[in-house]
């Protein structure tokens, strides 16, 4: 598989030196989705937990609906300039009774590291993805276990550690006990590779748990939370309106700003106890 780091040469300036030396960045590298020898979708992500990726892709994208739904996923053969595996395709087998994608070509389903798949912020859209929501689930959690999650996340973030370029997602249960962490240089990847890693262990719907992401709430991360069918969504930085409008309409708890003993609780928030 592909190295999640590389090293590449800088020159580090301060006010009074200046140096050449080499320094540890992330990997991005393209990965295609197959679904049935197709192409799907291309993703820039950090090498590593594709099959979780790209399971958790599917299920968000309202693809698959839960594990059975796949027979299979394996590399193909998609060979670099030295004839090597170069791991950057993985395709998907459904089971026969899955209906298979209808890719327009036209459309434009190439997906960035940046801001993933975009084009979906409709309020058609909104409408479909809220009826996958958490509804009434009963989840609580504590104003004290949520204010330790992102140190958690953050000493689980081996990679950032030593680049400073990853976004980070974990999952945890209601009692704060660390489920998953996952990290992408694609905020949206990490996300999908955790909810993937559930598809794998068969929890789908994930009710009962927590999901944590290191940077702001988007409309598409709100829309994965609740395609997965979490009842609590945080992030350590702010929310988008649409997020928050997505997120009220599902019946999903989002908390955002989550730093120190300090949060903002933007929607359900009989599900956050002091």
């Amino acid at each position: 598989m592909g190295r999640v780091t590389a090293r590449r040469r800088a020159r580090h300036v301060t006010a009074e030196d200046a140096v050449a030396r080499a320094e540890t960045v992330v990997v991005e590298e393209p990965l295609e989705i197959r679904v049935n020898g197709k192409p799907l979708t291309v993703t820039m992500r950090t090498p590593g937990s594709d099959i979780e990726l790209a399971q958790g892709f599917l299920l968000t994208e309202g693809l698959i609906a839960q594990r059975d739904d796949i027979v299979a996923v394996q590399y193909c053969r998609g060979a670099d300039a030295d004839g090597m595996n170069s791991y950057n395709v993985l395709d998907v087998t459904l089971a026969p009774d899955v209906p298979e994608p209808d890719v327009d070509p036209t459309r434009n389903f190439y997906a960035t590291s940046s801001c993933g798949v975009c084009g979906k912020a409709s309020l058609e859209a909104v409408r479909l993805i809220s009826k996958h929501g958490p509804g009434d689930d009963p989840t609580m959690v504590s104003t004290e276990t949520l204010s330790a999650l992102p140190g958690k996340l953050r000493d689980s973030q081996k990679v950032f550690a030593a680049t400073g370029g990853l976004h980070g997602a974990a999952l945890f249960a209601s009692d704060g006990s660390t489920l998953v962490v996952r990290e992408d240089i694609g905020r949206h990847n990490a996300v999908d590779k955790v909810i993937g890693w559930a598809l794998e262990q068969r929890r789908i719907p994930l009710g009962g748990t927590v999901l944590l992401v290191s940077g702001r709430a988007s409309f598409e991360l709100t829309q994965k939370a609740v395609m997965a069918g979490l009842p609590i969504l945080a992030a350590v930085s702010a929310p988008s309106s649409l997020a928050v409008d997505l997120a009220s309409q599902s019946g999903l708890t989002l908390v955002a700003f989550l730093r120190g003993d300090s949060m903002n609780i933007y929607t359900r928030p009989d599900r956050v106890k002091n």
